[in-house]
């Protein structure tokens, strides 16, 4: 847990701000960041951390910050991912073919 509180410490949680003779892209208003903050209650700062560990889980700042660090990932990471984006490809394909025919039955009045 400590590691954690320093990766959290140490790293920034904001963004520079974007150009303002270009447009904003919506990306840039999603991915805005706001920060997390958590309340020490009655010194306990172990249940405080853990509370701030699932808040980041949640928001997505923790893959953020994973993703943002740099070590060598082994081969057997590396085929899971590959995996997973594969699955995830396939699904995307395969929900796309479905709701396809869909939209052509209707179409076509059947």
């Amino acid at each position: 847990m400590n590691a954690m509180a320093r990766r959290v410490s140490s790293s920034t949680f904001r963004a520079p701000a974007p150009n303002t003779g270009l447009l904003k892209s919506v990306s840039w208003e999603v991915q805005q960041w706001r920060g997390i903050r958590v309340k020490v209650i009655y010194n306990n700062l172990e249940q405080a951390l853990v509370f701030m560990q699932r808040k980041m889980q949640s928001s997505g700042i923790e893959r953020l910050i994973k993703r943002e660090q740099i070590h060598h990932i082994k081969n057997s990471e590396k085929r899971v991912i590959a995996r997973k984006n594969l699955e995830a490809k396939l699904r995307s394909q395969d929900l796309a073919r479905k709701l396809k025919s869909i939209l052509i039955k209707k179409v076509r009045g059947l």
